[in-house]
């Protein structure tokens, strides 16, 4: 299966080159997903203007001229079903990549979306159907949404219990994990495997 990763930053505060023991935090990200026995290739999201930046880092930069990520996915969208990662998660857990992509081969629904207990889905660690996909978007597009979440509203998707793999196994909890400033730098660097 194919892994995508979103490295288009919205925010000032989204730095995907950010880096983690000396190493871009995209590329720790790309590096994990690539240990997912399940996943075959992947191709990084990135602005087409940081194309330089990125190419140096990730192994398939897809650049794309958008204005959210919503846009970007939608305009990158690949032909087939596919994994989807923020370029922040370096420490995204493989076997837990493989747990979300068998469940998805099992049944084939529209997506598997991790969902904490709160109701908020983690749908950047998810599984997707590129046709649905692509249909929510437009779909949350066209009734005003900006922001990624909301394509749950529009999707048929198996939701996965975040406390209930947490309980099984405690590691899973790091890989939903987001590098967003130094103090979160400190934290992946001190739970980064060796």
């Amino acid at each position: 299966m194919l892994g995508v990763i979103l490295a288009f930053p919205e925010k000032r505060w989204e730095n995907y080159t950010m880096p983690v023991k000396d190493e871009p935090v995209v590329k720790l990200t790309e590096m994990k997903l690539k240990m997912s026995k399940r996943i075959e290739e992947v191709l990084t999201i990135v602005r087409k203007d940081k194309l330089r930046i990125y190419s140096l880092h990730v192994s398939t930069p897809i650049p794309i001229v958008a204005r959210n990520k919503m846009e970007a996915l939608l305009k990158a969208m690949p032909d087939e079903p596919f994994f989807l990662a923020e370029g922040n998660m370096p420490l995204i857990q493989p076997f837990l990549v493989n747990y979300l992509i068998g469940l998805y081969l099992e049944d084939e629904p529209e997506a598997v979306i991790p969902v904490w207990r709160d109701g908020s889905a983690e749908v950047t660690h998810a599984v997707y159907e590129p046709d649905a996909l692509s249909e929510a978007i437009e779909a949350a597009l066209s009734e005003g949404h900006k922001s990624l979440s909301s394509i749950t509203e529009f999707l048929d998707f198996e939701p996965v219990s975040v406390e209930e793999l947490i309980k099984r196994n405690p590691k899973v909890s790091l890989s939903f994990f987001k590098v967003k400033s130094s103090l979160d730098r400190a934290f992946a660097e001190e739970n980064l495997e060796k």
